[in-house]
């Protein structure tokens, strides 16, 4: 557990542009949100294992959007109703109804469809917001925490250097 946290902060100060970051947390939190039962939902996840993008805030909002997303549906089934029965596109999903596999994807449910929606209406606000934050981190809240007394006393603990050592591979 120890390992990931430590991963985390150094993702966040890797040498990563903030919007390679910030596109990883809103690839994830697409992910999140979206119900598991579906291969969209796995062609997806395959698709994006293969895109370069940081993996460990991927994970990380797969993981925070799986928690959150059950408090969402009412809103998914809202959105994804409003979309699926947005009539000049009727036909159009009828069409892709018909199509060999494209059932398999559960395009039609509407949590689904809403889940995805609002995923992808979410991406661009929550990219801005991540990028401000990462670059906040690096700027201000990173040499503070670091250079704090709080830090200073907790790194003296044998235990905690112990830890950052193993963590960080030094010996």
């Amino acid at each position: 557990m120890l390992s990931y946290i430590v991963s985390f902060f150094k993702f966040l100060n890797s040498n990563s542009k903030p919007s390679q970051i910030a596109n990883s947390f809103c690839i994830g939190l697409i992910l999140g949100f979206m119900p598991k039962n579906n291969i969209f939902w796995f062609i997806l996840l395959f698709f994006f294992a293969f895109v370069r993008i940081n993996k460990c805030g991927y994970g990380i909002m797969i993981l925070l959007g799986s928690l959150f997303a059950f408090m969402f549906d009412s809103l998914f089934d809202s959105i994804g109703y409003a979309v699926l029965t947005f009539a000049p596109l009727e036909n159009f999903y009828a069409f892709l109804l018909d199509l060999p596999l494209v059932g398999f994807t559960k395009f039609n449910n509407t949590v689904v469809c809403g889940s995805f929606i609002f995923g992808l209406l979410c991406y661009i606000p929550l990219f801005f917001l991540i990028c401000f934050f990462v670059k906040f981190w690096r700027k201000t809240l990173a040499p503070a925490f670091v250079n704090s007394k709080f830090v200073k006393a907790v790194y003296k603990i044998p235990l905690v250097e112990k830890i950052v050592k193993k963590v960080s591979g030094s010996k």
